[in-house]
This record gives structure tokens, sequence and C-alpha cells, in this order.
């Protein structure tokens, strides 16, 4: 059984988040720097058995695209080309990075609170994914 891999792409970091095989829960799993994302995605593709990729699609709160919207499906069609044979899905993300931040830990080391918080992020765009499809 494989997993579900969630992806929180930013313009800097991109978090990621992944299911467990039964596809019940969605937990942050790391973040990255965007400019690396396909060189750890193949690290984790060659890792772990993904049946497929949720990336959070950021439209606005009215549901119009905004700049981050167009950046974000261009990342995802050169990743649906560098990655042939995994299903990319875009999923709505809507208010999950200020979710992530509602959570934020005062206590830990404040850059790592906020990477960390791309993979929370990406974990809450997961968790909705997966209650959709067991909606289904």
């Amino acid at each position: 059984m494989g997993k579900i891999l969630a992806l929180d792409i930013g313009d800097v970091w991109t978090g990621t988040a992944l299911s467990d095989p039964l596809k019940i829960v969605a937990s942050p799993y790391a973040t990255y720097k965007t400019q690396e994302l396909v060189t750890q995605l193949q690290q984790l593709f060659d890792n772990e058995t993904i049946e497929t990729v949720v990336v959070g699609n950021p439209r606005t709160l009215r549901g119009t695209e905004s700049e981050q919207t167009r950046q974000v499906h261009k990342q995802f069609e050169e990743l649906k080309q560098q990655f042939p044979e995994i299903p990319f899905v875009l999923w709505d993300e809507r208010l999950s990075s200020k979710r992530a931040e509602s959570l934020h830990n005062k206590k830990a080391n404040r850059k790592k609170e906020k990477e960390f918080s791309h993979a929370r992020a990406a974990a809450f765009i997961l968790d909705t994914y997966l209650q959709g499809h067991h909606a289904l």
C-alpha cells in the first residue's frame, strides 16, 4: 500500500506531509527549500511508495487566482512532467497556513518553528484531502 504526499509550495520553502499506508492520518514530514524540491522529491520517491501527490492550490478567499496561484500552477505542471509515473492533484489549501501558524510553539526556535509550519500546513492540506476522499 502506498502513501499520499502533500506539498505546500511557497516561494522559499515547501512543506511536505505524508499519510499512513491506510490513508487515514496526515502527518507533517519535512520542509525543503523550494529550489531543491525536485531533488528532495526524487529521494522521497526512492524511499517511500507514493501513490499520489497532492499540491496545495493557493486560491484567494474569494476563490480567485493570485500571483502565488499562478506560480504554484507552473510548478505543479513542471513536477508532473518531471515525475510522470506519479499522479499529481491540485487541492484547495485556503487557510492551511493560517491554521498551521495558529499552532505555533512559542518556546521553539523561531526559524525552526517557521520552517516546520510549512510541513504542518501540508498536513492540513493532506488531512482535508483524505477527509474528502473518505466521504466519497
